[in-house]
Order: structure tokens, then C-alpha cells, then sequence
């Protein structure tokens, strides 16, 4: 995580990390927009540049409140070579990167129900479309955070807590507006430009600012939701979570995590998490009876529950109490075999603060053919993350570099990351979460699309070599 840093405020210009705007620019860029123009120089400025995940330095925050807004932004920070960063939800790390122009995408947050088809603005949050969508009967499988925004979930693909019944979040994408780097707006489709349709779906925000995502959304009248508590040795718990799993319905999705005290997202240990879809508890419980019945197994709840009633929260970063380092990563299992559990379970066994979660693929998910979208491993059938927080004090070097090689044999027994799940800003990263033709086609389309790379805030697709 980047510590917030102050810039240079000069009458003349607005300068960091050597990137200059001149003030002629922005107050020409004030008049093209409703919205506001927010520089280190106005009262507003702290406001304007917290986020959800901390505190960000750009040269300018541009509070769009239209379509006209962000085409304004774009275009000026094309014109001064300047990178784009968008906030939505505002968890992404890449906000706390200095410089730039960050355009604020709350106020497009509009939610638009026509029968199963929904358009959701490029600003709203998952919490709100649920809500919205419960009042119609219908759902989207989404994140697990209600304050998560739309648009940096879907562009990364989206494993949410149905994922086994509707697949990711991009999956249920049908359509998308976009300002493109030459402040254009496009419909884009499978019908409409399709190879900029395919790299939306996973390809992260390399590709222009979305203004407005259109979904099919499914019918739901709730869920079944359990949480189980685990005490004693997890190794044998979570073998029969994936025996389970190979067989269960597609209706049922799980999480296993298990997270130290100092983790604000979760209760503190290791526990089950089943999402069913639909009301029916007997069914669900019936499905997970293998799990009840073991020893050191404690059914925590199980009932059925609305859909956004189950999506957590998560509190805000304090600018004063910056995140703590994170050794470990992401990767997607073909197969959860018992020498991935016993390093998972080791790892978290010989790091006291450091957290494991893992999230049951399959199903639909693998419906979805690995040349349809680029995210990573369709043929995966559960998403695993580990990690230890790196808290001043705590980890020395040796400490820290055999954390790093138990997460790298972890990561070895995967295939390709899932970048929403990565606090990384190396640029690198991307070479690990896609293959190489993947890669490879996404740099082509980033090319015709953005070819001076102003949209870069993002785990960046480098346009490819003309």
C-alpha cells in the first residue's frame, strides 16, 4: 500500500510525482464540467480524495456528473499525457498512486430495471444494486461487500457468492457504455464492437471509463445462508468441503477462511460460509449435512435470509494507520487435492497474522469456454488466496521470506490470479494472471483502443507494438 503523500501547490500549476497540469487547464476544465473540479487548492480536497481503501494524491479529482463529465476528464488528461485513475467503490489500491486525474464516478449510480435487463451506472455500489433488485425478485451474483463498486468488480471478472449457480459477474454481462481514451462514447456488445466486449469481461479498466453496465439479472427470493465454525485441525474439515462440493448441487457456493483477530472483515478463526440459492433451509441443510456432522464442527446459523442482507461491509482505512504488508497472493485450483490443504492450512498455522480463504468454483463458472473472456482458468474449481500481513514489528526477514516461499508453492499448484484480489501495484503482475496468448490479444485491442496508455491505474495491459 502507498503512504499518502503531499504535492507541490504553485500558483502556476499542480504537480506530483513530476506530472504537471496548469491551472489554465483546469479552470477550462471547470467550465466544461457540471460537475467539480477539485485540486489540492479547495477547501474540499481532503474529501475529495479519500477513499474507501485511504487517502490519494492525483493533481485533480473530477466529481463527474454525467457522461459529458468523464468525456471532459478523459479528454484532458489525454491532452496532457496525463493517467486516468476511476473510483467507484473506491477499494481499489491504485487510488493511493500519485498523480494523474481520478474522476469520481459516484454520482452515476443509477439502477434501471427492464424486466430481467438491468443498467447500472458506472458509480453505483453491489450493496445498492442488490437492494434495488430485491424489490423486483431478481439478483446478480456479485462481490461479498456491499460498499464494492460495480465497475472495478466486473471488470476484473467478479467471483461472488453465487458463483456456482450464475458464474462470475462478467458472465451476466450483456452490454456496456464506454468513454474510450479519445473521450468517444460506444455502445459495446458481442453485436457491437465484440473484441472490446470480450476484453471488458476480465480484462480489468484498460479500456476507457464504463459509464453504465447492462446485466441480465436471474430470479431470486432470497437464500439460504450458513455460517459453521471450525475448531481443532481444518485438514480433514475441508476434505469433506471438497467432496462435498464435487458432487453438490450448483445452488450452493462456500467460503473457508480462517482469519486472525486483527482482520476487521471477518469473525476472527476458521469457519464455513454456504450461500444457497433460494429459501429452501432443508434443502440446503441436507446438502451440507457431511460438514454438520463432523467433530469440531458448530453450526454458528443457518436459515434463510434476503440476498443483501448476507453482503458484508468493510470499515474504511484510517489515512492515519496505513495497511499493513501482504506476503502471499491469489491463485485458481483445478484441484483442491489434500497437498494443496496441507500447505494452505501450514502456512496460516505458521504465520499467526496472516489469513487463508478459500471459494468453491465449478458449475457455471466452467461453463464459460477460456476463449470467451479473459479471466484466467475456467477449468478451475476452487479460487484460493493466502497471505501474511507484514505488521512493523512483527516479521523479520527470515520470517518474510519463508512466507514468501510457502505462498509461491501455493501459487505454483495454480494456474493465472484474480486481480481483484491482488493489493499489488507491481506492474508485472499482470504477466501472472493472464497466459500469454491472452495477454497477448488484450495488448492488441489496448492498442487500438488506448494507445498512449492513459487508462494504466489499473493492474496495465500494456498496449502492444504497432
Amino acid at each position: 500500500m502507498h503512504r499518502p503523500i503531499r504535492s507541490a501547490r504553485t500558483p502556476a500549476a499542480v504537480s506530483v510525482a513530476g506530472h504537471s497540469v496548469t491551472r489554465m487547464t483546469l479552470e477550462q476544465l471547470r467550465t466544461e464540467v457540471s460537475g467539480a473540479v477539485v485540486t489540492a487548492s479547495d477547501p474540499e480536497w481532503d474529501d475529495a480524495r479519500r477513499f474507501h481503501s485511504g487517502i490519494g494524491e492525483p493533481m485533480a479529482v473530477v466529481r463527474a456528473s454525467s457522461v459529458d463529465d468523464v468525456r471532459a476528464a478523459v479528454r484532458l488528461a489525454r491532452a496532457e499525457h496525463q493517467p486516468v485513475m476511476v473510483r467507484g467503490g473506491g477499494h481499489s489500491v491504485w487510488g493511493g498512486v500519485p498523480g494523474g486525474v481520478t474522476v469520481d464516478m459516484s454520482a452515476l449510480s443509477s439502477i434501471t430495471v427492464e424486466g430481467d435487463l438491468v443498467r447500472i451506472g458506472g458509480g453505483a455500489t453491489w450493496g445498492a444494486v442488490a437492494a434495488e433488485l430485491a424489490n423486483h425478485g431478481l439478483a446478480i451474483s456479485s462481490g461479498d461487500t456491499s460498499s464494492v463498486g460495480v465497475g472495478g468488480l466486473t471488470l476484473g471478472g467478479g467471483i461472488g457468492l453465487m458463483v456456482r449457480e450464475w458464474g462470475l459477474a462478467v458472465d451476466q454481462l450483456v452490454g456496456a457504455q464506454l468513454v474510450t481514451a479519445a473521450g468517444d462514447v460506444v455502445e459495446v456488445s458481442a453485436s457491437s464492437h465484440p473484441d472490446l466486449f470480450w476484453a471488458l469481461r476480465g480484462g480489468g479498466g484498460n479500456f476507457g471509463v464504463v459509464t453504465r453496465f447492462d446485466f441480465r439479472a436471474h430470479p431470486l427470493d432470497g437464500v439460504v445462508f450458513a455460517t459453521l465454525a471450525l475448531e481443532g485441525d481444518p485438514r480433514p474439515v475441508i476434505r469433506v468441503l471438497r467432496d462435498v462440493l464435487a458432487d453438490a448441487p450448483r445452488a450452493l457456493t462456500v467460503t473457508y477462511s480462517d482469519v486472525p483477530a486483527m482482520d476487521p472483515n471477518a469473525p476472527a478463526g476458521a469457519t464455513i460460509q454456504a450461500v444457497w440459492v433460494g429459501r429452501d433451509v432443508d434443502a440446503a441443510r441436507a446438502v451440507l449435512a457431511p460438514l454438520i456432522e463432523l467433530d469440531g464442527v458448530t453450526v454458528a446459523e443457518l436459515e434463510a435470509r434476503d440476498y443483501p442482507d448476507i453482503l458484508m461491509e468493510t470499515p474504511e482505512a484510517e489515512p492515519d494507520q496505513p495497511m499493513p504488508g501482504f506476503i502471499g497472493g491469489n491463485t485458481l485450483l483445478q484441484e483442491l487435492d489434500d497437498d494443496a490443504i496441507d500447505k494452505l492450512v501450514a502456512f496460516r498455522e505458521a504465520n499467526p497474522a496472516s489469513v487463508v480463504l478459500l471459494r468453491s468454483l465449478g458449475g457455471a463458472y466452467g461453463d464459460v469456454a477460456q476463449a470467451d473472456t479473459p479471466f484466467p482458468a475456467r477449468d478451475a474449481t476452487w479460487f484460493a488466496m493466502a497471505g501474511a500481513f507484514d505488521v512493523p514489528g512483527m516479521l523479520d526477514d527470515a520470517a518474510r521470506a519463508a512466507a514468501q516461499e510457502s505462498w509461491d508453492a501455493i501459487e505454483s499448484l495454480g494456474q493465472g490470479s484474480y486481480g481483484n484480489f491482488t493489493v499489488s501495484t507491481d506492474p508485472a503482475w499482470v504477466t501472472r494472471m493472464y497466459s500469454p496468448d491472452t495477454l497477448a490479444r488484450l495488448a492488441a485491442i489496448k492498442r487500438e483502443w488506448d494507445p498512449q496508455n492513459i487508462f494504466c491505474r489499473t493492474h496495465n495491459v500494456v498496449p502492444a507494438a504497432a
